[in-house]
């Protein structure tokens, strides 16, 4: 099982992410894998709230919510073969079709990546790109540091960027008529951290 390339690469599928040890967690993107760091308490305190959020809208409506771990194949092949797999901070997903008992196959219709330092450059090109070719409808991507929130809505091949920051109640177009309190996200004292 791989913990970094070396210098003879090399290339992993899914079948083999489904061969490793359990205990650690990986992610795919072009065949190359990357071991997940434990994630901090604050990264841990900011996907609750907004799991929280957006499971309590997401009731009667059809679609689910998974906080991570929970895996995305955004390319997936039938023999196992596809070489990207995620497991996005939060996944929101409204067609029950894309669900097996390994996660999701296909574009979820949302995902959000809460950063880190060790993550923020995967979040930002990598996977920004991996979904926005996939047909992820709309991807946040949450900053503890600075407290904001950039929102990447699909529109055609393009996404289309909103920022938010600590004192705002956020839309998710996915889920209609669904707003998020970042606020409540950022903790006490967020909205007063604004200038």
């Amino acid at each position: 099982m791989p913990l970094a390339r070396e210098k003879e690469e090399q290339y992993y599928t899914y079948a083999d992410v489904l061969t490793w040890d359990v205990g650690e967690r990986y992610e795919l993107f072009d065949g190359e894998a990357f071991l997940m760091a434990p994630p901090s308490r604050i990264h841990q305190e900011i996907l609750m709230e907004l799991s929280a959020q957006l499971h309590a809208f997401s009731r009667g409506t059809g679609c689910k919510v998974y906080p991570a771990p929970f895996g995305v194949r955004l390319f997936p092949r039938e023999d196992n073969s596809d070489d990207t797999f995620f497991e996005p901070d939060i996944t929101v997903v409204c067609d029950p079709s894309r669900l097996d008992d390994q996660g999701c196959r296909g574009a979820p219709d949302m995902v959000v990546e809460i950063l880190s330092p060790s993550t923020a450059r995967h979040d930002f090109l990598y996977k920004f790109n991996a979904y926005r070719r996939a047909g992820v409808r709309e991807y946040w991507i949450v900053n503890p540091g600075e407290k904001i929130l950039q929102v990447y809505v699909l529109d055609g091949d393009v996404y289309k960027v909103f920022g938010y920051d600590a004192g705002d109640t956020v839309p998710v177009t996915v889920l209609p008529g669904c707003r998020v309190d970042l606020g409540a996200v950022f903790g006490p004292g967020a909205a007063g951290s604004r200038d």
